[in-house]
């Protein structure tokens, strides 16, 4: 019996390591006999890195550079090996996420995006040759004018008073200087790993859509959105490239769309980019039974999320698919009940968020431990 267990994290409780972990801990309970193959995921957003360096035996080199709101924190550049040769693996959750501000510092009016752009640069002068770029979880809404900073770019303002790159000053920027720009080798591939196709502004864009969980108030979130009008308008006079409407745009707060202006960076799916460099096709196609999950199951998670790209994958070979989470939205039994063979919360009975949180590695073993009774009963009586 070959069982692959191939989780995103729990957010806030567990990171994906640690769920696979205690899934193939609860299912060797059942029956040591099982071999549990341990293939935790990630989709662009906090631990991408570890993820891929650990399911590629790759390395970490650490680089100390700016966090959101200035201040110094040090992020790992993920070393991978894949069939094009060694990849570079960045994580803005590291740089320029959300997790790194209290609460009450939580706003994307003032947190740039200056320390990714040093990190690239860092990775470039490395000799690194594909550079890719997980965005989820950022607490940024700055076009990516911060990023482009930190590579040579300059923002004023219509008095000439050079900008920072923070969220603010995209509706006081004026004019863009990017005779400096620390220039792409033409080698240099730099893919953004994402799965959000929202455009850069408007009703489905970076600041109505994601500004509010980063801290931002309505009236916020309208001129973030407007700044966000203006930054592409004038990106698209500098350059004479469009930005507004670009799928995946409105990701990260828009850092794709100013590193797709001046740096020529591509978007991909994250889910498809990390299954991809841990052959994770390869290990569905020899397990009798798959397992997967994420802190949430609800309507989103069929959208580009780990899951949604695990379960394509069973569906192309047939093969079992469970899913488990912390919390599973009644939509999501209607969407997900003829994809998958089952789903289960570690719930097992009423109880509060806050004990979900604190019990969820309890609770997680428990319910694998469960699943693998019931799968071995099934067996037995087949």
């Amino acid at each position: 019996m070959r069982i692959l267990v191939a989780p995103d994290s729990f957010k806030g409780s567990l990171k994906s390591t640690e769920v696979a972990s205690l899934v193939k801990k609860g299912l060797q309970r059942v029956d040591k006999g099982w071999l549990v193959v341990e293939r935790p995921l990630a989709d662009g957003g906090e631990g991408t890195v570890e993820v891929l360096v650990q399911g590629t035996g790759g390395k970490i080199i650490e680089k100390e550079v700016s966090a959101p709101r200035g201040e110094k924190v040090k992020a790992h550049i993920g070393v991978v090996s894949c069939s094009c040769g060694e990849v570079a693996v960045l994580e803005m959750a590291q740089v320029a996420g959300l997790t790194l501000l209290p609460p009450e510092e939580r706003n994307p009016r003032f947190t740039t995006t200056y320390g990714v752009g040093e990190l690239i640069k860092e990775a470039v002068n490395l000799g690194f040759r594909r550079i890719i770029l997980g965005v989820g979880g950022s607490a940024t809404n700055d076009g990516g004018m911060g990023a482009l900073r930190a590579l040579g770019v300059r923002f004023f303002d219509r008095e000439g008073k050079e900008l920072k790159g923070v969220g603010d000053d995209l509706l006081l920027v004026s004019s863009i200087d990017s005779q400096h720009l620390f220039k792409k080798p033409e080698e240099v591939e730099l893919v953004i790993a994402c799965d959000v196709k929202n455009p850069l502004y408007g009703e489905e864009g970076a600041a109505y859509v994601y500004g509010p969980q980063k801290g931002a108030n309505p009236e916020e979130v309208e001129a973030l959105d407007q700044g966000l009008r203006n930054y592409a308008r004038l990106v698209r006079e500098h350059t004479g490239i469009e930005i507004d409407h670009l799928p995946g745009a409105g990701a990260a707060g828009g850092i794709g769309a100013g590193l797709y202006a001046f740096w020529g960076a591509q978007f991909a799916s994250g889910i498809q980019l990390i299954m991809d460099i841990l052959h994770l096709e390869e290990e569905i196609k020899k397990a009798d039974l798959v397992i997967s999950g994420e802190g949430k199951i609800d309507k989103q998670s069929f959208y580009g999320k780990v899951v949604s790209g695990v379960e394509e994958k069973c569906r192309k070979w047939g093969k079992p698919l469970l899913l488990v989470g912390g919390k599973i939205s009644e939509e999501a039994f209607s969407l997900w009940e003829e994809r998958v063979l089952a789903l289960f919360s570690i719930a097992n009975g009423p109880i509060t968020e806050e004990e979900a949180f604190q019990k969820a590695p309890f609770l997680l073993e428990h319910l694998a431990f469960n699943l693998g009774r019931v799968w071995k009963g099934g067996e037995i009586y087949a």
